[in-house]
């Protein structure tokens, strides 16, 4: 009866060691998760692209409160920009269907190497660069410098895009990725 007892122990034991080894694996499974998760995009009802030369101050800003579409959508232009200038340009993207507006530009900095800005222009001799960068080095696009040639008119493009490739060649087209944001600002040069 002693060996009976002692292999039914042995059993027990052997039993409680592979219950607490597959508890330990499960449970020390990686909790990070795929990074590679879904987009949860946030909503952005207004876009504000603020260019300041000293005194000369011009502001884009793009309103759509309903997120909808933009067929109810507001496009703002406070003057027109001067030729022959460089301008120091900083965008601002918020959701103000919350109270109060909630920054989303805090949140794209946070995760600024799954963002960025890209900006496209037909008016002759307006060039944009971005001045801001990611951990990485690589550019962002909140802030930039825009430089005017010759009094002319059209429209500047700024599109944000989510987990563009980086470095992808300054171009929308060769970033890949998502398209969180695309708007486009009709203006002059005087």
């Amino acid at each position: 009866m002693n060996t009976l007892n002692t292999n039914a122990l042995k059993t027990i034991k052997l039993i409680a060691l592979f219950f607490i080894a597959t508890l330990t694996i499960t449970s020390c499974s990686d909790d990070d998760y795929d990074h590679d998760h879904d987009h949860e995009e946030e909503l952005i009802t207004t876009v504000t692209y603020t260019l300041a030369n000293g005194n000369d101050v011009v502001t884009l800003k793009f309103t759509d409160l309903t997120g909808e579409s933009t067929d109810d959508a507001t496009y703002e232009v406070s003057g027109p920009l001067m030729a022959n200038t460089t301008y120091t340009g900083v965008l601002k993207l918020e959701n103000e269907t919350e109270s109060p507006a909630e920054d989303i530009t805090e949140e794209i900095k946070a995760e600024d190497d799954e963002h960025e800005f890209f900006y496209a222009s037909s008016v002759t001799g307006l060039s944009i660069n971005k001045t801001d960068t990611d951990g990485n080095g690589n550019p962002v696009g909140i802030e930039t410098s825009l430089t005017t040639g010759a009094a002319g008119s059209g429209s500047i493009t700024i599109i944000l895009k989510h987990e563009p490739s980086k470095p992808n060649g300054g171009t929308s087209a060769n970033a890949g990725g998502s398209t969180d944001l695309e708007v486009t600002f009709t203006i002059s040069v005087q």
